[in-house]
């Protein structure tokens, strides 16, 4: 009976009724809910004790905004998603609120702590009725002082993974539209066979304005396919990343003897759930050494119900193979682009690790999950890459890496080719459309 009852109060729909009514008492006549002089500060729903107090200014008597608001992704754990956060602060100017469940979530950077803060909600995206509401309110006060919202899309809106937490993204969307702030769900993969809450939701937010920025055209089509609107065709942000640690990089590759090749190896233990990935990768590794290639073990997320670490432990354990080295802990996502840089091809599990492999124009054999991947490489005009995690898929990987090799250098110079527009595109995400006062306030009304 608790359980029957905690899921209720968890449903998106009721979250998202509470939030309408909650929108309502809140709303100013202006469209905007009236600005407050306090800055943001810690609060009843666990939110985080600012580091700075954002300057306001005065302009006509009323309070102008002060930072963007990002809505982070699950973290905890995941290079990529650390990854992303990272390029958004490298990319977006000004003061910036992070908000995330936990405050273990994200690393904020040491670099950034000046200008950006996290701001822990832990009901807001995956709470029940109790711990949503004052996560809702503390969020109803960031965007007064808001001057855009973006959330970070990647592969958790079409609720594949977690349809409660899709429709509540969405819904966050909406709310954040209402207020006339502009908002926009960065670069984000749409799988076509979306929950149809969490597309219901994503409409809803269209509806009033919300950008939404598909990461690859495939994922485009199959947005447009469902109805929604509003969608700009970008590519991943990391595409659009600053940062490479090569000295870091070179550290970890110490033990490799001097100007030797290597190939990079992830092991999703996502994907690991449902295969018995060990005798898989013999075989990938075994090719790999074959081709002259010294084989590096590199973990990309490691959190209960998907540990690469410990995947990669297990199959480093299995070879017994001196000359294979395996990294032993999470990387930044800067020392990640670093290894990247330098090697000669790269397999993996995790997506991310593909883009940031692509990033430099490196070869990066993918096993697809989810329908992500294979807009990532028609981006690329790469679709061989691709692979289809099914059993015996060691095999496949192994054919792949033998055409990839018998001509390296046509390969990486046609991904290269590719790398311009891909950039370019990913800078599409942080481009806000700006809209006239009575399209905010015809936009804000939608679907009241």
């Amino acid at each position: 009976m608790k359980k029957y009852l905690k899921a209720t109060l968890g449903y998106p729909p009721l979250l998202f009724l509470c939030d309408r009514l909650l929108s309502h008492l809140l709303k100013h006549p202006g469209g905007r809910a009236p600005a407050r002089r306090q800055a943001p500060a810690s609060s009843a729903a666990g939110v985080a004790q600012a580091r700075y107090t954002p300057r306001l200014a005065v302009a006509g008597g009323k309070w102008t905004p002060t930072y963007s608001l990002l809505i982070a992704p699950p973290g905890g754990g995941n290079i990529g998603d650390q990854a992303m956060v990272e390029c958004f602060l490298e990319n977006t100017p000004g003061h910036i609120i992070i908000v995330c469940r936990t405050s273990a979530d994200i690393s904020l950077p040491a670099e950034y702590s000046e200008r950006a803060q996290l701001m822990v909600l832990p009901g807001l995206i995956y709470g029940h009725l109790a711990s949503h509401l004052p996560s809702a309110l503390r969020f109803h006060q960031l965007l007064r002082h808001a001057h855009a919202v973006a959330i970070i899309g990647a592969d958790i809106m079409d609720g594949a993974y977690n349809w409660h937490a899709s429709s509540n993204r969405a819904n966050l969307a909406w709310l954040a539209a209402r207020t006339g702030v502009p908002v926009r769900i960065l670069g984000f993969s749409w799988n076509g066979r979306a929950h149809h809450h969490a597309l219901a939701a994503l409409k809803r937010a269209t509806a009033a304005g919300v950008q939404l920025c598909l990461r690859d055209p495939l994922s485009a089509e199959r947005a447009r396919a469902d109805g929604l609107t509003n969608v700009t065709e970008v590519s991943d942000i990391v595409f659009a990343a600053r940062t490479v640690n090569l000295e870091a990089a070179a550290h970890l590759l110490g033990s490799r003897p001097t100007n030797s090749r290597y190939a990079l190896v992830n092991a999703s233990g996502l994907i690991g759930k449902g295969h018995q990935q060990i005798e898989e990768y013999r075989h990938v590794i075994s090719e790999l050494q074959h081709q002259g290639l010294q084989v590096v073990l590199l973990p990309h997320v490691s959190r209960p119900g998907g540990d690469d670490l410990l995947l990669c432990r297990q199959i480093h354990q299995a070879l017994d193979d001196e000359q294979v080295l395996l990294i032993d802990h999470l990387l930044r996502p800067a020392q990640i682009r670093g290894l990247t840089a330098g090697a000669s091809l790269v397999v993996t599990g995790r997506m991310h690790l593909a883009i940031m492999s692509l990033y430099h124009g490196v070869p990066a054999i993918t096993l697809a999950t989810q329908g992500k991947v294979e807009g990532l490489m028609r981006l690329f005009g790469a679709e061989c890459l691709c692979v289809d995690p099914r059993p015996g898929f060691g095999q496949s990987v192994v054919s792949v890496i033998r055409q990839v090799m018998s001509h390296p250098e046509d390969l990486r110079q046609h991904l290269l080719s590719k790398l311009p527009e891909v950039r370019t595109m990913a800078g599409r995400n942080f481009t806000t459309p700006e809209y006239p006062d009575s399209k905010r306030e015809e936009m804000a009304c939608a679907y009241d």
